[in-house]
């Protein structure tokens, strides 16, 4: 008998092994089995400061906020777990213990005393949005959550709850609602901020701290208190915590360079995180300037700012409009790219032109007088002509007529393609440029006015402007000499600061369009160049609107955020010479092909010629080129391609620097303003 009843109990044992290894591999079947949703939550696109902070969030496609969580406080992350779910650690899904609980406590009282979902319950009703108190809406929860823990570490199921936590209204997950309510990233969190974030999720909207505040403050000290039963926190830091009070109103999310960020991302499909050069404190600067500027003009004014490094070209700050949520002054339009006139902005690069081709030289004297142009008779913007002025007083009284005559002697088509090398981009009015594009007749960007200026400050040649790591390029072709780019840069350095400004080491031009549209100012130090525009985005006039008076100022501001940075020395190659001293074809502007008054003299036996090379010759030349002359009065002066190479020669002979391979022109001027030239081709 013993025998026969032992044996009938090892066979129920092995049976119910076996029906509980059944049931097992059928649960796990089941487990297996289950339908995930979509894990790759999405959150919204997030655009960085160079630092790593945030510039500008984006909401998700359906509007919600909803960003990656990033780094989160350890005790809002401890506080989590002992609240929520303290067996998160050890539990595969569903913590059966905290079921039997809960299910016991109901009984006992009456009521839900406390839940039992788990962490991953709760992650499981968040990504199907499904129903929290229907019977087959939990079993629905467990399942998943059971396939959740097979599927996901631990670190992902707390990363999809940071993710997916509701916090009120269309917020979501830790770190929108730390940005919302205390306005600061969640990695570092105060006790009392901690315990409210723990506390909201469970009753979003009935906790709201700007809508409950004191359903708010019981919720978030009960966290408190227990925080402090179980050591997280000292009992005097809990008491401290609960006399904080709660936040009372909802913050703005962060939106610095607002339309910036909105270009990049649109530029950026499917990125999730754009990184600038953007540096916060110069962008923030930059963002208080434009809006002081036209506060309280009540015109319906708007600014745009551009500040870059034109060493790197890496885009420091950028201004769009002076309040980017005003649609009186047309906020949403990026005026850093609109096209505008610009003024008087472009005369400098003309003057580039003239100096590169041994036109004229900033000394050089000119009639600023009535002058026609076919039918086109200019005006000064004041009305009146000085007379002979020289060149370095005409670009810095920014006069009409004399950048017209030198526009004339370098070519439109010539001063249109220059520009296009240096990265400003112009909208003609024709299919042709005209003269009158120097005065502002042909539309521009502001950032491509700044990126023009790069090659001023960089000694002729620019770099591309960009606000992405690595989005420079340093463009190809220059668009003049060193030695040109230097004299135009060293002449606006002399322009005066405007009123009230302080006096700097700054090289700047003001610019104002036609009918008092546009007001602009654009500026280089060593290190950086800033362009300022105001106006009405509407393109209607200003009245009494001067770049002077309202762009300037902004922009000398701007610098003053900055360190100074000097500007650079002249070139080794650099004529800095009084009138008097020079070559008597640079004393006084004449335009190609008509003869100067004062070189202008009867042929004489020994007049000056160039023996070699000879007019015409083809050289192969690999260092220094020898030039020699016969005839004339020393010294003598030998320009290469326009420009001084060999300065006030007591012989007339000289070994001047090789150009390279191409086409060259030399000249030799004598004591008496004679001069000789020749065409060559080098190999």
């Amino acid at each position: 008998m013993r025998a026969r009843r032992a044996a009938l109990l090892l066979m129920s044992f092995v049976l119910l092994l076996g029906l509980g290894a059944g049931l097992r591999d059928r649960l796990d079947a089941w487990v297996d089995a289950t339908a995930l949703p979509r894990l790759d939550v999405p959150v919204g696109v997030e655009v960085v400061a160079r630092d790593g902070s945030l510039l500008r969030p984006f909401q998700v496609a359906d509007g919600r906020w909803r960003l990656d969580a990033g780094p989160v406080d350890p005790l809002f992350l401890d506080m989590l777990l002992l609240w929520e779910d303290q067996r998160f650690q050890r539990h595969a899904g569903v913590d059966g213990r905290a079921l039997l609980r809960a299910g016991w406590q109901a009984l006992r009282q009456g009521r839900v005393v406390s839940g039992g979902s788990t962490l991953t319950m709760q992650v499981a009703r968040l990504i199907e949005e499904g129903p929290t108190g229907q019977w087959a809406g939990k079993a629905r929860q467990m399942r998943l959550a059971l396939a959740l823990e097979r599927r996901l570490e631990k670190r992902g199921i707390l990363e999809l709850y940071l993710r997916l936590a509701p916090y009120g209204a269309n917020v979501e997950g830790i770190r929108a609602a730390s940005l919302q309510w205390f306005g600061k990233e969640p990695r570092r969190l105060s006790p009392a901020q901690a315990a409210l974030l723990v506390a909201l999720p469970q009753s979003p909207e009935t906790r709201r701290p700007d809508r409950f505040p004191a359903a708010a403050k019981a919720a978030r000290d009960r966290v408190l208190a227990r925080a402090a039963r179980a050591g997280l926190i000292s009992d005097a830091d809990a008491r401290a915590a609960m006399a904080e009070p709660v936040p009372r109103m909802r913050r703005a999310f962060p939106a610095l360079a607002p339309l910036l960020a909105a270009r990049l991302v649109r530029e950026n499909p499917g990125a999730a995180r754009i990184e600038t050069t953007i540096d916060v404190r110069l962008q923030r600067r930059a963002e208080e300037l434009a809006s002081r500027a036209v506060r309280g003009a009540g015109r319906r004014l708007s600014a745009a700012v551009v500040l870059a490094d034109h060493r790197t070209g890496e885009i420091l700050a950028e201004v769009g409009a002076a309040d980017w949520t005003d649609g009186a002054s047309a906020g949403f339009v990026d005026m850093a790219r609109a096209w505008r006139s610009p003024g008087s902005t472009l005369k400098p690069f003309v003057y580039g032109l003239a100096f590169d081709d041994g036109l004229a030289h900033p000394e050089t004297l000119i009639e600023d007088r009535p002058t026609a142009f076919g039918r086109w008779q200019p005006q000064n913007f004041d009305h009146h002509f000085r007379g002979t002025v020289s060149l370095k007083n005409a670009l810095v009284w920014s006069l009409n007529i004399p950048v017209v005559k030198l526009a004339e002697a370098v070519g439109p088509n010539r001063i249109t393609q220059a520009l296009r090398r240096g990265g400003v981009e112009l909208r003609l009015p024709g299919e042709a440029p005209g003269l009158a594009i120097v005065l502002g007749g042909a539309g521009v960007t502001l950032e491509g006015l700044a990126e023009g200026y790069t090659a001023l400050a960089r000694g002729g040649r620019g770099i591309t402007l960009s606000p992405l790591p690595g989005g420079s390029r340093e463009l190809a072709a220059p668009m003049f000499g060193p030695v040109a780019a230097w004299q135009v840069g060293h002449i606006l350095s002399q322009n005066p600061a405007p009123r009230g400004a302080r006096q700097r080491a700054l090289a700047y031009k003001t610019g104002t369009s036609y009918g008092h549209r546009d007001a602009l100012a654009i500026g280089f130090d060593g290190a950086r160049v800033g362009a300022v525009w105001l106006g009405r985005p509407d393109g209607t006039p200003v009245p009494g609107a001067f770049g002077g008076e309202l762009a300037a100022p902004v922009l000398f501001d701007l610098f003053d955020a900055l360190p100074a940075v000097a500007l650079p020395p002249p070139p080794p190659q650099a004529l800095t010479l009084p009138n008097s001293a020079l070559p008597l074809p640079l004393r006084r502007f004449a335009p190609p092909g008509e003869a100067s008054a004062m070189a202008a003299g009867p042929a004489a036996p020994d007049a000056l010629r160039l023996t070699y090379p000879p007019d015409g010759a083809e050289i192969d030349a690999a260092g220094p080129l020898t030039a020699k002359a016969r005839g004339g009065r020393g010294p003598w002066t030998f320009l290469l391609n326009g420009a001084p190479a060999a300065i006030a020669r007591p012989q007339p002979t000289a070994s001047l620097p090789n150009p390279g391979p191409g086409f060259a022109e030399l000249t030799v001027v004598d004591a008496d303003g004679a001069s000789a030239s020749a065409a060559i081709r080098l190999h």
